[in-house]
């Protein structure tokens, strides 16, 4: 039996799990395990100026490609907490990422050692499995465990903290005849979803609610396929967008108090029947529960059995992989069709795609300072489908999801449930990294971007190119447009008269400075005239330079942006002028009908 340390076995077993990339930031308590990491080969790293950074890099790289994980490494004590925001990011969108922390060693563990935090307890709330391994001869299994738990149901992070002592002590292991376990994911039965298509067949008005779940289980496809069969118009979720491509005749548009668009509302108010498919109802997307639920028999298919009822008690639940429930949909729907059971859905298809022309978001203003609706529209010309788009929280993402196209899986990559400010550049990269032929368009508020700014030299020193549209109103905007419910105006503000870049004006900080200070590129854009032409040159100097490039678009200081005051989906409030001819929204999926 071959003899080595419990570190160069942990190496060995990520390889052989499929790893082939890492991202952290080394230090004393995990030292052997980089010392493995770089005798074994095969695992190449990206080191991260911040470890939250390295937290966030792993959930990009995780959720650009079905079957990746991403995997973070740091050493012991504030490393690990540090990490704690990127675990719980990762559990809320269910993403596996593994995080592989140092520890003091063993025997002074509870004796307030140096950096020696019980980071386990500290992680197991936000993670599928967080444990210190206080035996070297367990590693292999805990890794073992860990990639299955990654993988098997509901998806999400597990914590592994090791012992530096743990690290460095020779055991028997056999990295040739390690397997990986094998993964379980719930399947739903025929009689199952039989009962979930009488239920489908029997409504008026049905629509599907495609949620992170059908991107996450690789089922896009047979979404679309189960739709076109069906006729039946989807709503995606903010998770699940890109599942079905905007342009499809039976893209219904999202539903919800804020990423959300006007005809996505409608429709789905005038719908007596809801199948939710990996989705997880969340209240941006529902509002009000009592106006979402009334007078609608819904089904809901989740992987995780605690989902169902969570939210509210749905008519028929069935605990189910995405995947999996969409195969049979898809079987049965076909057998419906070819015995003539299945209703028309074409009347009520075409009203959802009537809305969609009628019911739109004015994008196109001429105003100096910016207006944000046409930093979209401009994107959406020079950005094509094949555009990976990243980011986090803010005005910026609300209105990019209203406004932006994607018609792709894993092409809007998105922080849903936790949304923590500073995301946004790491995971960019993160998502650059494991697909680095993709064009990669990260979106920031100027306060996102400031988080982590640093980040940006990862980039710069890995040769990582990627486009950030930074919008820059110097702002708390979706802070300063929640502050309207108190009639107040408090500690939002970013403005400052920058004593060596005055041309600024109030705007503060100069981010154009700052980024080349950091290695990169940068452009600031004040005209709206001259937005597309920075783009096409931004890409042209992230592929020239192999740098991160970002575009600072300078704002008006305060826009409203589209949402609901009252947690009511139909009632949202439409700050700005809506579109009432063509020329207003010309990027529009549907020529705006007046």
């Amino acid at each position: 039996m071959a003899r080595m340390t419990a570190a160069r076995a942990a190496v060995e077993i990520l390889r052989r799990e499929g790893v082939t990339h890492a991202f952290g930031v080394p230090g004393a308590a995990i030292n052997p395990f980089y010392a493995a990491l770089k005798a074994s080969g095969g695992i190449s790293h990206t080191l991260a100026r911040h470890v939250e950074g390295a937290s966030h890099m792993a959930e990009g790289y995780t959720r650009t490609h079905p079957g990746n994980i991403g995997v973070c490494v740091g050493t012991s004590g504030p490393a690990g907490t540090d990490m704690i925001t990127g675990l719980y990011s990762a559990t809320g969108d269910s993403i596996p990422i593994l995080c592989i922390t140092g520890q003091a060693p063993t025997a002074v563990i509870h004796k307030e050692d140096f950096q020696a935090v019980d980071i386990a307890s500290i992680a197991r709330p936000v993670t599928k499995m967080a444990v210190t391994v206080l035996e070297a001869a367990q590693v292999p299994g805990v890794l073992q465990q860990a990639f299955h738990l990654m993988r098997s149901g509901r998806p999400g992070p597990v914590l592994v903290d090791l012992p530096v002592d743990v690290q460095q002590t020779e055991i028997e292991f056999d990295p040739e005849t390690y397997e990986p376990l094998t993964v379980h994911k719930p399947a739903a039965t025929r009689a199952q979803i039989e009962k979930a298509l009488t239920l489908l067949n029997a409504s008026h008005r049905p629509l599907i609610v495609a949620g992170g779940g059908v991107i996450n289980a690789d089922a896009s496809e047979l979404l679309v396929e189960f739709a076109e069969l069906t006729g039946v118009p989807v709503v995606p979720t903010l998770m699940g967008w890109g599942a079905l491509p905007d342009d499809h005749d039976l893209n219904a548009g999202m539903v919800g108090l804020q990423t959300s668009h006007r005809y996505g509302n409608a429709t789905f108010l005038e719908s007596d029947f809801v199948l939710g498919i990996g989705n997880r109802w969340a209240n941006r997307h529902t509002g009000r529960l009592d106006v979402y639920t009334a007078g609608r028999t819904f089904v809901h298919v989740d992987i995780e059995p605690t989902q169902l009822g969570r939210i509210f008690a749905p008519d028929y639940g069935i605990a189910s992989d995405a995947k999996a429930a969409l195969e049979l949909f898809v079987t049965l729907a076909r057998e419906s069709r070819d015995a003539g059971r299945l209703p028309d859905r074409s009347v009520w298809a075409a009203a959802a795609q009537e809305k969609r022309a009628r019911l739109q978001r004015r994008t196109h203003f001429d105003d100096i300072p910016i207006k944000p609706q046409r930093v979209y529209e401009e994107m959406n010309k020079v950005f094509g489908p094949e555009t990976r788009y990243v980011t986090t929280i803010g005005l910026s993402q609300i209105a990019g999801a209203q406004m932006l196209h994607v018609y792709r899986p894993r092409h809007w990559i998105n922080c849903g449930q936790a949304g923590p400010l500073g995301w946004t550049i790491p995971a960019a990269l993160g998502v650059a990294v494991a697909d680095p032929e993709a064009p990669v368009v990260a979106l920031s508020g100027d306060y996102d971007f400031q988080f982590m700014i640093e980040e940006l030299a990862v980039g710069a020193q890995h040769r990582i190119p990627y486009v950030h549209v930074l919008v820059n109103n110097s702002y708390l905007g979706l802070i300063r447009q929640a502050q309207r419910a108190f009639d107040i105006d408090f500690q939002v503000n970013l403005e400052f008269e920058n004593l060596n870049s005055p041309e600024l004006g109030a705007y503060g900080v100069d981010h154009v400075k700052v980024a080349e200070g950091l290695g990169c590129k940068a452009i600031r854009v004040t005209d709206p005239a001259e937005l597309a032409t920075a783009f096409e040159q931004a890409r042209k100097l992230a592929a020239g330079h192999r740098v991160p490039v970002v575009v600072e678009v300078i704002l008006e200081r305060v826009t409203n942006i589209s949402m609901s005051t009252t947690n009511d989906i139909g009632n949202v409030v439409e700050f700005e002028d809506i579109a009432t001819e063509p020329g207003h929204a010309p990027t529009s999926i549907r020529t705006l009908k007046v």
